[in-house]
């Protein structure tokens, strides 16, 4: 199996002036790709060692499969979980979920922003299937700090190449802005689906 990147289901410059078209130009079309070339290789590397029996490369191969697909499926869920029409916030089962868990949704949103400003590259909001609750998490590179069994709603890139372009190192302005482009549609789908699975 070929994993392929996907177009981004909005224009270049439909985020602008929060996120701007260079930087999505870049951070798809060049660090998005290079995670699924990554998850690619490492994945034809694995098949090669199989079929040969030598698997004297394989460990690499493994850990390089964690990271990129890590990175292509986080990379995925951040896009679309963006759109020109967001800014707005949750509404119906997602909405009460987050008061539920978190007290408010100005609670869960504080908690979201510091998580994101300890990351070394994802602060994520997911669906911890083993506790059955909403969970802010910090991730470094795309899969150090992830929660086993934890369904990802809603994910942030704070990697530099997100944000340094348009703010420098005010990474704090960028999530702010994140705000403005989050469209709830997709996380609260994503949320209704983990509670069908799971509880």
């Amino acid at each position: 199996m070929s994993y392929e990147l996907d177009p981004l289901p909005y224009d270049y410059d439909a985020l602008e002036p929060h996120i701007s078209e260079q930087v999505l130009t870049w951070h798809h079309d060049t660090h998005h790709q290079s995670y699924v070339n990554g998850w690619n290789a490492a994945e034809e590397t694995l098949a090669a060692n199989r079929e040969e029996g030598d698997f004297s490369s394989s460990g690499g191969a493994l850990r390089s499969v964690t990271h990129n697909s890590s990175g292509h499926i986080l990379h995925d869920l951040f896009w679309q979980n963006m759109s020109p029409e967001g800014g707005d916030e949750p509404e119906g089962a997602l909405a009460d979920r987050i008061e539920e868990d978190f007290g408010s949704y100005e609670a869960w949103k504080g908690e979201f922003k510091a998580a994101g400003g300890a990351a070394s590259g994802w602060a994520l909001l997911v669906y911890d299937t083993f506790s059955n609750q909403l969970r802010n998490v910090v991730v470094d590179k795309h899969d150090q700090g992830a929660i086993w069994g934890g369904h990802p709603i809603l994910a942030l890139d704070v990697w530099e190449h997100s944000y340094y372009h348009d703010y420098g190192p005010a990474r704090g302005e960028f999530i702010d802005n994140f705000f403005e482009v989050v469209d709830w549609e997709e996380p609260s789908a994503r949320y209704e689906q983990a509670v069908e699975l799971f509880e």
